[in-house]
């Protein structure tokens, strides 16, 4: 863990009003955001260091004011210093989602269920001030599969057919997310905080929101990259948020062809850490997602992406891949 304090980051808590505030330095994430517990005698906050260029802290205030004017539980903004990439934010404390059930398992289905009915209070509202989720950006993050894991396990693909065979996959969904849901993207057990109460959902890492299928963020949640939930809890859960949403089937073929889409895109993202970003910790997730991938693909609406596999990564390769990696 990097315990190095940013330049700049003192005067700018000083300016805020925490003048003498310590600064301990927490661990980080996938990106180049850093955080920090910052104390006095009178209470904690945090501060987020997301410093250009290779980060953008606006997109992330932006997401956290409309969230929270909304009745959904973002971190207050207490000071920001966009252009350097400071920004001082409520402390949520630390029970997230992820821990809390490791030491409470039982909990386990009340704990998901008010996570889903988080999602069905978002869904209610009127889309975000976002930009939509396109068949572009989908093809984009689906593209990240081939472009960084067929090398690294040195395959050999079509890769104009795998555009064609998603272009065909996802064709059916675009009308049904218009007018669209604000989509958080990666709403999963690490990005939620316990605050309060097991039904106060606090909300993370929300800054890449876009406009899209109000599945997509129930299938980051159910098809947890880091975190084993049975295919019972994700059935279970499915079917509360059809019961309450009012949907249908159409709903569960959109949820396994985001699932299937955005599993393909992680597992990109999980090697490109290793080979581009030098963390290699998150190829240990890669069998996880994997499988998650092909439960996905044996949905028939996921038929011409899971011919394009057929041909260009049959099923005995798949299996003896076994989505493991040694760095």
């Amino acid at each position: 863990m990097d315990l190095t304090i940013p330049s700049g980051a003192e005067a700018f808590l000083n300016q805020a009003g925490w003048v003498g505030a310590t600064i301990e330095p927490l661990p980080g994430d996938a990106s180049f955001r850093r955080y920090f517990r910052i104390r006095r005698s009178n209470g904690t906050a945090m501060l987020m260091h997301a410093p250009p260029p290779n980060e953008d802290p606006q997109p992330f205030i932006r997401s956290a004011k409309w969230l929270e004017s909304n009745g959904l539980r973002a971190p207050i903004i207490l000071a920001e210093q966009a252009e350097d990439g400071f920004v001082l934010l409520e402390d949520f404390g630390d029970v997230r989602m992820r821990e809390y059930l490791d030491a409470w398992p039982q909990d386990e289905e009340e704990i998901y269920r008010n996570a889903i009915d988080a999602l069905l209070q978002l869904r209610r509202l009127p889309p975000g001030p976002f930009t939509s989720y396109t068949l572009a950006e989908y093809q984009r993050e689906a593209k990240l599969f081939v472009d960084w894991f067929v090398p690294a396990r040195g395959l050999y693909v079509d890769g104009r057919a795998w555009t064609t065979a998603w272009d065909q996959a996802l064709a059916p969904l675009l009308s049904r997310q218009r007018p669209g849901v604000t989509v958080l993207r990666d709403y999963h057990a690490e990005n939620v905080m316990l605050v309060g109460g097991l039904d106060k959902q606090g909300l993370l890492d929300f800054q890449d929101a876009l406009v899209g299928h109000a599945a997509y963020d129930l299938v980051s949640l159910l098809q947890d990259a880091r975190r084993d939930v049975s295919p019972e809890l994700e059935a279970k859960m499915l079917d509360h948020y059809i019961e309450r949403s009012g949907e249908g089937e159409d709903f569960r073929a959109d949820y396994a062809r985001l699932g299937a889409q955005r599993n393909a895109k992680i597992v990109g993202i999980f090697v490109r850490l290793w080979k581009r970003d030098g963390k290699p910790r998150y190829l240990d997730y890669i069998p996880r997602v994997w499988a998650l991938m092909e439960r996905d693909l044996a949905h028939p609406a996921l038929a011409p992406v899971a011919e394009w596999f057929a041909v260009n990564i049959p099923a005995d390769v798949r299996a003896s891949l076994g989505g493991k990696f040694e760095a």
